[in-house]
């Protein structure tokens, strides 16, 4: 019996320090490199920007209960016509005061058509959505001037995310006196980022978060977000001098090039830097649609990517707010912020709505079947979900986006958050001389992760060669762990081949864990095997539930293929509380996901590696111990 079955302990809790109780310190779902936010935050003096006033029908549209509509659109704009030509009639036939009215509106309406009414209200208008501040200094770089930063160094790391922050700590183990200088375009000394979808929202539920963004993990130990205090770090211009070494962080600055025979890497502003070792951790950035890219500044005012910590702060403050919030993606960061926004503001009010042209959650990971059933969870959670769309329009009125969709529905959302993947960035290749990869992306690196010798990439970034997989380009944190720390024991000379085969997890709420490792596609031939209930047991969907087993309630085990259609009662749809998911190419196991099953990992790697043929996959299936 699963402790997590007793009664009188809180299940979700419980369950989920099960689920993270042998992972990593914490949970990272997250790329490893930040990307200057999108949005034109003083757009709205433009001419182009005065924004007409949206008719719509606020029952339909505004409603509660992820109602959403294109329907009464027609008559309501019909109303409104024959209300303007009515007013206009009146206006037309009064005299006196009448007349000054009459010439008043006219005014306006010139004024607001020049973008200057528009934007008057936009600033003294009474919505309570949270206000920018527009008198925000541009952000400054740390050292004030690159003047200030070491001519050379040894250790030199190009980018602050996890890969880079991981190089770090392998050379500093192996060479105790190593000194290291990190430069990240970013404003922040190096931190974690999955927290930001998962462990930050539920911290945010109990208590203001503090400066440092602490948190609680799963396991209820306490840390912020920052992988490192303040004063671990040293001054770039005292780096030089530190006889103990360390790592020193030029904040804000970006490396436009770098020559591989000289070993120097030149920053934006013309500033050059010598090093001995360099790693380029440059990570990925955020893919933005096109109706969105292309839209209007006030429109891309309302739209944003979600991966820095001032992304969490805006989001939160608009879901606080009790604002309408629409995610567009259905892959791992849409899926994980569609439930982790439904959670928190389950007791706000608020509207959550999930927006992909695909057939459900995850599909291009999970197999149709099981997708289609997450779905159904996500949606029982509070989750909005509309499949099988996609954005053909927006608008925008005073306060609200108006999205039309393809499927002829109408959404007015306050927030719209794009989760449509990312693009490893290697802005620096061309003028490096260095290869990128014309299918994948990152940069092109040898079994030792060398894209040139004494140059190295890691994470998000590196295109690496998979002795069983092939070439393949990973955007999971476990690859940027492990690829940052074998790239910085190899600056230090250990000269390893990089052949681990990494994993990644995700959390969709209380009833759906799962971890994957391999070429988890659904696109191959998948075969899963299930512990599900038998008819005779009266089963709950909490999973705690679903691990108590006894002699009234029987587990049976169910295999499914690819190639099956999964019997379905309407009544009683099949509950996929535990299981496992192999994913075959040329009859071999290439990925294996393990469907509310932990702890596993480390089989499901010895499987993959041994790259054989299995005659009974229900015999495979019995070593993961689906039935405990």
């Amino acid at each position: 019996m699963s402790i997590c079955s007793v009664r009188g302990i809180n299940l979700q809790l419980c369950r989920r320090a099960f689920l993270l109780a042998n992972r990593r310190q914490t949970p990272v779902t997250f790329q490893d490199y930040a990307v200057t936010k999108r949005c034109a935050h003083n757009s709205s003096f433009q001419k182009e920007e005065s924004r007409p006033k949206i008719s719509y029908n606020s029952e339909v549209l505004r409603a509660a209960n992820c109602n959403v509509s294109g329907k009464n659109l027609e008559s309501q704009k019909q109303a409104t016509n024959t209300e303007g030509k009515n007013n206009l009639a009146d206006s037309s036939t009064s005299n006196g005061d009448g007349n000054n009215s009459g010439k008043t509106k006219i005014l306006l309406a010139l004024a607001a058509a020049l973008g200057i009414g528009g934007v008057v209200y936009y600033f003294n208008k009474g919505d309570d959505a949270p206000k920018k501040d527009v008198s925000q200094p541009i952000p400054q770089t740390k050292p004030a001037s690159s003047q200030d930063l070491p001519k050379h160094v040894p250790y030199l790391l190009i980018g602050g995310g996890t890969a880079a922050f991981s190089a770090f700590r392998a050379i500093k183990s192996n060479d105790a006196r190593a000194k290291v200088l990190m430069v990240t375009d970013e404003q922040r000394k190096p931190y974690m980022r999955p927290p930001l979808s998962k462990e930050l929202w539920y911290s945010a539920q109990d208590t203001p978060l503090s400066e440092d963004y602490r948190f609680k993990q799963w396991t209820g130990a306490e840390r912020s977000l920052y992988f490192e205090p303040e004063e671990f770090f040293i001054d770039p211009s005292k780096l030089n001098e530190s006889e103990k070494g360390g790592i020193a962080v030029a904040q804000g600055f970006r490396v436009k090039k770098i020559d591989p025979t000289k070993k120097i890497a030149t920053l934006s502003d013309g500033y050059e830097i010598g090093y001995d070792e360099c790693l380029i951790a440059t990570g990925c950035s955020p893919k933005l649609l096109p109706v969105f890219s292309n839209a209007p500044p006030s429109i891309q005012d309302k739209v944003m990517v979600y991966r820095t910590p001032d992304d969490f702060e805006r989001l939160k403050s608009y879901v606080d707010a009790k604002k309408k919030i629409t995610i567009i993606g259905n892959g791992f960061l849409g899926s994980e912020l569609a439930c982790t926004l439904a959670n928190y503001s389950k007791n706000n009010g608020n509207n959550i709505y999930q927006v992909f042209p695909e057939n459900a959650n995850m599909s291009k990971v999970l197999p149709d079947y099981l997708s289609k059933w997450t779905m159904k969870r996500m949606e029982s959670q509070g989750v909005c979900v509309l499949p099988n769309a996609s954005v053909k329009n927006v608008t925008r009125d005073d306060a609200s986006l108006k999205l039309t969709l393809s499927t002829g529905d109408t959404i007015m959302s306050d927030i719209v958050v794009v989760c449509v993947g990312c693009e490893a960035n290697t802005d620096l290749a061309s003028l490096s001389g260095l290869e990128v990869d014309g299918n994948l992306g990152g940069f092109v690196v040898n079994a030792e992760l060398e894209a040139r010798r004494n140059l190295f990439v890691a994470g998000d970034a590196s295109c690496f060669y998979d002795p069983l997989l092939g070439r393949r380009r990973v955007e999971h944190h476990d690859h940027s762990v492990v690829s940052g720390r074998l790239a910085g024991e190899n600056m230090v000379g250990k000269k390893k081949p990089y052949n681990h085969q990494s994993m990644f997890w995700s959390d969709l709420g209380p009833e759906i864990g799962y971890e994957g490792i391999g070429l988890v596609d659904s696109s191959l031939p998948t075969v899963g095997v299930f512990s599900l209930a038998s008819k005779a047991a009266d089963r709950s969907d909490n999973l705690a539930d679903s691990q108590n087993v006894d002699s009234e309630k029987k587990e049976i085990t169910k295999t499914i293929n690819t190639t099956d259609t999964p019997a379905t009662d309407a009544d009683s749809p099949p509950n996929y509380g535990r299981g496992v998911i192999f994913y075959l190419k040329d009859e071999k196991i290439v990925g294996i996901l393990l469907w509310n099953i932990f702890n596993r990992i480390g089989l499901a790697r010895t499987i993959i590696n041994q790259n054989k043929k299995y005659d009974d996959l229900n015999e495979v299936a019995k070593l993961f111990e689906i039935h405990s």
